[in-house]
């Protein structure tokens, strides 16, 4: 079972640059700039459970670290969670595992910032809801191709 599990995280992980990869480009491309939803998440939960140690600098500096660590850490999450679920249902079609797991990343990663007040995604407009479902899926893609990879 663990072996699965270990898959899944690689899997993720390779999910997890593609979404990146997705993410830069569109931003590159597009002339937009980054999102700061992941920092403004660590800020709202500094009001919860405590500031972050250091100056102004340090602590603008460790919310943005600590903000794509969250990114990394769904990213990989998802991946172990897609190896369980994915051992578990051999015959399942791929491109459904793909979007499903693009789906769980797309949640993974938005539900604390909801929970939290950082963002509404009933609110978004569509052009929002692209520029977060295509990275996801890009995500969901690599995640299942790179575990079926391993198998």
């Amino acid at each position: 079972m663990h072996h699965h599990l270990f898959r899944g995280i690689l899997a993720g992980a390779a999910g997890t640059t593609a979404l990146n990869t997705a993410t830069y480009l569109d931003m590159a491309v597009r002339a937009r700039p980054g999102s700061t939803s992941p920092e403004r998440t660590v800020q709202e939960a500094e009001h919860r459970l405590g500031a972050l140690p250091g100056g102004e600098s340090a602590v603008h500096n460790r919310r943005s670290g600590l903000g794509a660590l969250l990114g990394i850490g769904a990213g990989l999450g998802v991946g172990a969670a897609y190896g369980c679920v994915r051992t578990g249902l051999p015959r399942a079609p791929l491109p459904l595992l793909a979007v499903a797991a693009g789906l769980a990343a797309n949640a993974a990663s938005t539900a604390p910032m909801t929970a939290l007040g950082v963002t509404d995604p009933r609110g978004w407009t569509a052009q929002s809801w692209a520029m977060d479902l295509v990275p996801h899926l890009a995500y969901g893609v690599v995640t299942a191709l790179t575990f079926e990879a391993f198998r």
